[in-house]
Formats: structure tokens, sequence, C-alpha cells
């Protein structure tokens, strides 16, 4: 059966500009006389431009079509025809302000124009000034009662703006205005159902359903009022009924099984799930639905009692038993994950994400050898895998076997020489081993691989601050991973470190104290901070971050603990 898809229909019926904003070529002035041939070849004509524009916008080039109805304007520059058909060509072309310029001076001939304001609502929607497209809006239906869809977008901005009373008579205006306005009747349901008025929101999506019986979303709306008002047997009614309209909707079966479930009829939710799960095994549309119902919004508990039937009919099922490991892992139930992550087979598509997720487990519970060990043994199936190498890589540096590391990322770059994190991991082991230049060499890689990879730009900012070299290009680095993310406490110790080496101590402070605040507790970045405090002559504040570093570090205090001795014995010796 054919869905009807509701919100496309909703989308065809907003694209209101194409409805009563074309330009009406009979009201051109060039052409009130009707053309003859040799005048409509006239490149001098406004009405030859037009026509020219046109068949550019049939074509999908705009620009060309801006230029005709510009050189149509300079023939007839009073022309409001023209001008809207410019300020289209303008918004197709994502050009909103100078849209907006065009709209507004059509607005000052005549603020009351019809299609004017619809664009300068349109317009000012695009840009995000909702006021200003509420207002214009308004005037439309002031002006024209039977502009249908603008209801719809007026009211869609009061949803969002959470103005449920004003979206509520928007609606009710267009079903009085139009009374087979079903898409009308829906919105009302969906701002009653929000406003807690549960019996005038079951009337307003019957009422839809009256006049468009074969839609799902007002039938799905109505089970949600129905599971609020605690009506079991109008929840299932409703879903069945959606089933019978249409068999392959998967989420209402996924979603009636686990009902079921809940209600403790555990006979019909396997009478639902366990068809599913064997129908997953060819259906890829019902993996989707599962994911995007429980996996995705991680209700793991859920995803487990659904899979627990689907796999009843597909008890080998690589993707099933994929997403059940993936959802015990969620709950921290790490050897029931195991279980099914070593029953999808290699050949799957769910295989390497699988065997990764086994490697983690293992590192998890404190067994990395165990995770090298098994991750060599699936490079046999997968030796041209250069993932595998990336997590076997960082899995050597992890236990400080930095040969092995070293020789493990060169593989995976030598499958892969594009593999971005690949590169990146080589380069932090290069860093770990004191090869810098090494180091710097292969963050230079990423960076031209990945010119916003804010990680590599910070790492090779940090690595010039800390040998105090190249510090012009650091602070440009370390600012430019900074637009990538502003927020990252690491990087905004490495613009603090850059000011340090710099000799800019009152900026190294202020940059400092910022890392500090976005992340409190991390060592390195209290130490930094005690140290450009030391160098504005603020012992009490330096020794104050030397020990809650202290407090923090895990290991090599020696370094940490000096410092504090030293300012501890100034302080008494003044």
């Amino acid at each position: 059966m054919k869905k009807r898809v509701f919100f496309q229909t909703i989308a065809a019926m907003v694209i209101f500009f194409v409805l009563g904003c074309t330009v009406d070529q009979t009201k051109v002035k060039s052409v009130q006389a009707q053309p003859q041939p040799a005048q409509f070849r006239d490149s001098e004509s406004a009405y030859y431009h037009f026509i020219e524009a046109q068949l550019a916008i049939k074509r999908g080039n705009l620009d060309t079509a801006g230029d005709h109805i510009h050189q149509a304007l300079q023939k007839d520059p009073n022309s409001s025809y023209l001008q809207i058909e410019l300020c289209m060509i303008y918004f197709q072309q994502k050009k909103n302000q100078e849209a907006l310029e065009v709209v507004k001076k059509l607005m000052k001939k005549d603020p009351e124009d019809v299609e004017a304001n619809i664009l300068y609502g349109r317009i000012s929607q695009e840009l995000e000034h909702f006021i200003e497209a509420k207002q214009a809006y308004k005037k439309v239906i002031a002006k024209d009662p039977k502009k249908e869809n603008i209801y719809l977008l007026l009211g869609r901005l009061y949803m969002q703006d959470k103005e449920d009373d004003q979206a509520l008579r928007v609606y009710q205006d267009l079903v009085k205005n139009f009374p087979g306005s079903y898409v009308g009747r829906f919105f009302m349901g969906k701002i009653l159902s929000t406003m807690g008025k549960l019996d005038e929101a079951e009337e307003a999506f019957k009422q839809t359903l009256e006049l468009q019986p074969d839609l799902e979303e007002p039938r799905s709306e109505l089970i949600q009022l129905y599971k609020k008002r605690g009506l079991d047997h109008k929840v299932i009614q409703t879903y069945n009924e959606l089933l019978e309209k249409n068999p392959d909707n998967e989420g209402a079966a996924l979603e009636l099984g686990f009902y079921y479930h809940e209600s403790g009829k555990t006979g019909k939710a396997e009478a639902i799930l366990k068809p599913l799960g064997n129908r997953s095994l060819t259906d890829s549309v019902v993996i989707q639905k599962f994911v995007q119902l429980y996996l995705n919004p991680k209700k793991y508990e859920a995803a487990l009692a659904v899979l627990e039937y689907m796999l009843k009919g597909a008890p080998n099922s690589p993707e099933l038993n994929y997403f059940a490991g993936v959802a015990y892992g969620g709950l921290d139930r790490d050897d029931k994950a195991l279980v099914h992550f070593e029953k999808v087979a290699h050949g799957s598509r769910f295989y390497q994400n699988s065997v990764v997720h086994i490697a983690f487990i293992y590192q998890q519970q404190g067994d990395v050898e165990k995770a090298i060990g098994f991750l060599n043994e699936v490079r046999k199936k997968l030796p041209e895998d250069p993932e595998i190498l990336l997590y076997l890589g960082s899995f050597y540096e992890e236990t400080e076997q930095f040969d092995n590391a070293v020789t493990a990322l060169k593989k995976g770059i030598d499958i892969d020489p594009k593999h971005v994190r690949l590169h990146f991991r080589l380069g932090v082991v290069y860093d770990k081993i004191g090869k810098k230049d090494e180091t710097i060499d292969i963050m230079r890689t990423v960076i031209r691989l990945d010119p916003k990879n804010a990680n590599a730009l910070n790492y090779l900012g940090y690595t010039y601050a800390d040998l105090g070299t190249n510090l012009d290009e650091a602070e440009n680095l370390i600012k430019e991973a900074l637009k990538y993310k502003p927020d990252d406490g690491y990087i905004t110790d490495s613009l603090g470190w850059v000011y340090y080496k710099k000799g800019l101590y009152g900026k190294a402070v202020e940059m400092l104290e910022r890392a500090v605040k976005l992340i409190p507790n991390d060592p390195i970045i209290l130490e930094h901070l005690g140290d450009a405090y030391l160098k504005i002559n603020n012992s009490k504040k330096a020794l104050e971050y030397y020990n809650r570093s202290l407090k923090h570090q895990k290991k090599d205090k020696e370094k940490i603990e000096k410092k504090i001795q030293t300012l501890t014995q100034k302080g008494s010796e003044s």
C-alpha cells in the first residue's frame, strides 16, 4: 500500500511564493500591447529581458536570470512585478539581505501589497527575524483571508515560540475559512494536546481523519494521547488501525509489541516481534526503525526487551546481536555484551564494529594485553583494515610498547595514506618517545589532509610553545583551533601557554584562568596557571594552584612538589 506522506503534503502547501508571487506578464509596461515577433526579438525591450530571465530560471541559471531582470528594470524601473521577480531570484540564491532590500522598497511604495508582504515575511523568517515575519503574515491574512498557506506559516511560527494560544487562534481561523483543511485540524489537535485539553485534541485528530482517513500521523498522535489518559484498549485499537491501513508500518509494529510487553501480554508481544526479527534479515527498514526508536535515544532497557523477542525469530542475526551488544554495553553489562558481539560473524557489516567493542571491553576490564592479542587475531581476517591497526596501535601506545605502536600505525597508513586519525595517533606516539621533529611533520600532514582539525592545530601549536620556537605560528595555529572548538579547555590552556612563553604573563593568567574554569581539575593546566601567577609576582596564587595541581597529579609528582617546596621556603624566609 502506498503511504500518504503527511508532512510532504504540508511542505508542498507552504511553497507559497509560487502562488500569487509570480510576475504577471501582462502588466510589464513594455508589453501592455501584444508584442509582434520583431518586438519580441528586440533586445531593448523589458519584455525581451523578462522572457530571457524565465528561460534562464528554467535552465537553473539564476545569475543570468538576475542580470536580465536588472536590464528589464532599467527599461521599466517602476514595475513592481519585475521587482518581485528579482526578489524571488535573490531569495532562491540565498542572497537574503539583497532580497530584503528590494522588498522593503516595494513595501515603502505600497505597505499593503500582499505579495510584497508575503515575501517580506518569508525572507524575515529565513533570517530568523521572527517578529517581523509574524507581523507580515498577519497583515497578509487581514488583507486577504483566503491565503491558506500563510495561516500555516504563521501558526508554525507561534508554535515554534511556544505561543500556543496565538497558534491555536490562527489554526481556528484557518479551519473557519477553509472547512476542508485537515492540516489546520491536525495542528489544532497538537496544540490542544500540549495545552492539556485532551478531549478537544482527540476530537480535532478525529476530524482530521474524517477528512483524510489514510493519514498515519493523526493516529500516532491519538496513540500518545490515549497513553496519557491510560486508555489501554484505545491505544491497542489505534495501533491495530495503523497496521490495518499499512501492514508495512514497522515503527507501529515495534511500538505495539513493546506496549504489549510492558502490559504483561508477552504472548501478544512475541506474536508481533518474533516475525519482525525474521523480517529484519531481508528488510532494512525494520532495523532502521528499531535504531531510531530505541538505540539512538539510548533507551537500552526497552531495546533489550524488544530484541529478546526479535532474536527468537532470528537468533543468528548479526544486526540484532550487534544491537544487543550495544544495549548491554550502554548498561555496563559487559559480560552480556561480549556474548552478543561474539555472535557477529566475519562478513557482516557490523563485524568490524563488534570486534572493536570486544577489544575495548577487554581494555575496560583491565586486560589491555588481551585486547592486543585479540586484535592481532582479527587482523588475520581483516589484514587490509586500517581501523583495526588504528586501535591496535592505540593499545600498544597505552601499554608503552611504542615501537609496536609505530609499526602498527605505519602499516595502517600504508593501506590508507589519507587516514587522518592514523597520522594523528602516530604523531602523538612520536611525541611520547621524544621525536619532536617527526611529531611536527606528522601534525603538518594531518592539517594538510584536514585543515579544520582542531586537535592537530592545537597539538602542533602547543608543541612549538613547549619548545619555545615559532611562537607567532603557534599562536595562530591555536587561535585557528579555537574557531572550531571555542570552549575547549585544553586548547585554551595551549593559548595561555603560548602567551607565557612569549612573556605576556598578564594575558597568560587571563587565558589560563578561563582554561581552569572549563577544566577545573587538570593538573597540567593548574600548574601552568601557577607558573603564570609566579611570573606576575603573586606567590600566594601560584602556591594555591600548585597545591591544587599536586592533588590531581597521578605520577611525576616530584617536579610540582619541588615548586611548592621552593615557594614555601621563600615564604618562611620573608
